[in-house]
């Protein structure tokens, strides 16, 4: 399926599928992470067995955005929510939501000079897909939450909220979680307050 004015193509792995692109993918996600709001202080030797996971679980899908020279400028990863951390379950079932039930979308990172052609979109709706096919009834994912006046917040950051908004889904107040990692300039990881939000699948 083309996007970029025609010139990318949309692929969804699953399985074994997903081994070939784990390098990629990998400093994709440090790359783009490493940008307000996450600034994520990566390695690659983490990032691979942190994607591994997706190759082992049956229900994961890993959708990967590729320009006409095969580079993956982009990726996106879902997988039942009982296949990640642990606190991320429980932060349902204390909701009174059945974890079983919840589709997990985990990350979606686009190089800047692709964004604003429909692969964001493309993304939701691959990962929609893997989950209406499985029977899942809830999608959702989570956003770390900085202060607003955090010292490396850009002046011209404008976050995500209306897109997420426009694509169904809705903020959970009462659903957080923790996430640790370690920022850009810290020497140890640090525990991040995530927020989630959630859309319900129709039919």
């Amino acid at each position: 399926m083309a996007d970029r004015q025609g010139t990318s193509t949309i692929e969804r792995l699953t399985g074994e599928a997903i081994l070939p692109v784990l390098d990629e993918v990998a400093r994709l996600r440090i790359s783009v992470f490493a940008a307000f709001p996450y600034l994520y202080a990566g390695d690659a030797a983490y990032e691979r067995r942190y994607l591994e996971t997706y190759v082992a679980s049956p229900g994961a899908v890993v959708v990967v955005a590729r320009a006409p020279s095969g580079e993956i400028v982009g990726a996106s990863t879902a997988a039942p929510l009982a296949d990640h951390q642990p606190q991320l379950a429980d932060s349902f079932a204390k909701n009174d939501i059945d974890p079983a039930a919840v589709f997990y979308c985990a990350e979606s990172v686009l190089l800047p000079d692709w964004r604003g052609y429909g692969i964001g979109h493309r993304f939701f709706e691959e990962r929609e897909a893997a989950a209406r096919e499985q029977g899942f009834s809830l999608v959702a994912f989570c956003a770390v939450i900085r202060p607003p006046d955090h010292p490396a917040r850009p002046k011209d950051y404008s976050p995500l909220d209306p897109f997420w908004k426009k694509r169904g889904y809705a903020k959970m107040d009462a659903i957080h979680a923790p996430m640790s990692w370690r920022d850009i300039g810290e020497s140890e990881e640090s525990e991040k307050d995530m927020q989630f939000w959630v859309k319900r699948l129709a039919g």
